[in-house]
């Protein structure tokens, strides 16, 4: 078995030093977010035998698209997940998730705004890449307004990143904003930043993708819920499954989202802060296409988030208002209660009258974890040579999705080695100081 993994490790070394995995990251070159081979995509969940060299614990977007990567790179990949990929508990299975640049509000801003930048192309190759393998389209060109009534640092600093880094956008004014998009209220909107390429991702029917892909690249994917199980010193032997089974790797690497907490309570309890957000759709009137994709950008209003509706699904008109508290993402109930519905419908009322009575189409609450740094980690475990961190999506983690997965799969095979974003991504020592999840 030695051997074996010796081998498959400087295979695996040499094939992602000739795709380039995590070098897009340092720089070095365009790297597609796949690769077409002349099989068919197996059915999903197909179950090996076969040992594996790193087992992903976690299939939303950083552990997805990790095991998507880590395969195409030489390793062997089981994937594991209680539920399934996509599934209706996860952070990553919401209907839609926006894509954008704007950062200013954050120390890590311009770090962001490259990603993101970054993951924007990805989304975009990887539409191009799969179509004629009939997986859905997933992202969407929209383009993005953050609208206020004054200029603020928050716009002046996302406007310094996007200069930095290269986003391409215009300021407009209010009288701008409502000759081009005459839905939009503009009454109380004196400025504009307009990012020209943002886009909103169709969420959950991506995960499945990049599922499906990493299944017909050569992964594994289980369902079972995984606990540590027998250590030898400083490295994990296996992982026990429920129910009672078990599955050893070389590698361990756990992208849990929301259930960091639960599963590592001691070393994640106060590291990570758990909340739950609310999202409405409501329906568009018949045959009025104003307030759908294309006609209308995503939008950034104070503590107000949204987009217009998609048209392959037409889930409806989307705005992001208020949540609630953490409770466990195992158990909680995702339907929002009646009396959470008034303040969607009173940003509708300012923002986009036209849709102030619109019916509701549905509504969906998600849990999603926050760092004390509100950044990502991407470290090992305290104890654990062999085992890996990958987590703090901090209500933004999803977009960033392809190009978290080619640089955690450079950490994991010690090909990404820049100690500027290896310190960055550090797991900090500081911790929440109460005890609210």
């Amino acid at each position: 078995m030695t051997e074996r993994r010796t081998e498959l490790n400087r295979r695996g070394f040499l094939k992602a030093a000739s795709v380039g995995a995590g070098a897009v990251l340092a720089g070095a070159g365009e790297v597609g977010a796949g690769t077409k081979a002349e099989e068919e995509p197996s059915a999903p969940w197909v179950r090996t035998r076969q040992v594996p060299d790193v087992v992903v614990v976690g299939a939303g977007a950083f552990g997805a698209w990790t095991a998507l990567h880590l395969q195409q790179s030489g390793a062997q990949v089981t994937l594991l997940d209680q539920y399934g990929p996509a599934n209706s508990r996860s952070t990553s299975g919401g209907e839609t998730r926006g894509v954008r640049t704007g950062y200013g509000d954050r120390a890590h801003g311009l770090l962001w705004t490259r990603w993101a930048k970054r993951a924007i192309e990805r989304w975009e190759a990887w539409d191009e890449m799969w179509q004629d393998r009939l997986l859905p389209r997933v992202f969407f060109h929209t383009s993005d307004l953050i609208m206020r009534d004054e200029w603020t640092e928050f716009m002046e600093d996302t406007r310094r990143n996007w200069d930095e880094a290269g986003v391409r956008y215009e300021i407009l004014d209010g009288d701008e904003v409502k000759r081009r998009w005459p839905v939009i209220n503009t009454e109380e909107v004196a400025t504009a930043l307009h990012e020209l390429d943002a886009g909103v991702v169709r969420a959950r029917r991506a995960i499945e993708s990049v599922a499906q892909v990493f299944q017909h690249e050569g992964g594994t994917i289980e369902l079972a819920q995984a606990t540590l199980g027998t250590r030898n010193g400083r490295s994990l032997n296996e992982l026990a499954l429920t129910p009672g089974e078990t599955v050893s790797a070389g590698t361990y690497v756990f992208a849990l989202g929301p259930w960091f907490p639960k599963a590592f309570p001691e070393v994640m309890g106060k590291r990570l802060r758990t909340s739950i957000g609310k999202v409405f759709y409501f329906r568009t009137p018949p045959g009025d296409n104003r307030y759908s994709h294309p006609n209308l950008p995503s939008y950034n209003f104070p503590g107000v988030t949204g987009w217009p509706a998609l048209g392959p699904d037409n889930r409806g008109f989307r705005v992001r208002s208020g949540g609630g508290p953490p409770g466990d993402p195992d158990t909680s109930k995702r339907l929002v209660d009646p009396e959470d519905h008034e303040a969607p419908r009173r940003v509708l009322r300012q923002r986009f009258p036209g849709l102030a009575d619109a019916p509701i189409s549905e509504t969906r609450a998600c849990h999603y974890e926050s760092s004390v740094d509100s950044n990502f980690f991407f470290d090992h475990h305290p104890d654990f040579d062999n085992i890996w961190f990958a987590g703090g999506g901090s209500a933004e983690g999803f977009k960033f999705g392809p190009v978290v997965g080619e640089y955690m799969a450079g950490r994991v095979l010690g090909t990404e080695t820049d100690p500027e974003l290896i310190e960055t991504f550090r797991l900090k020592e500081e911790e929440f100081e109460d005890d609210r999840g």
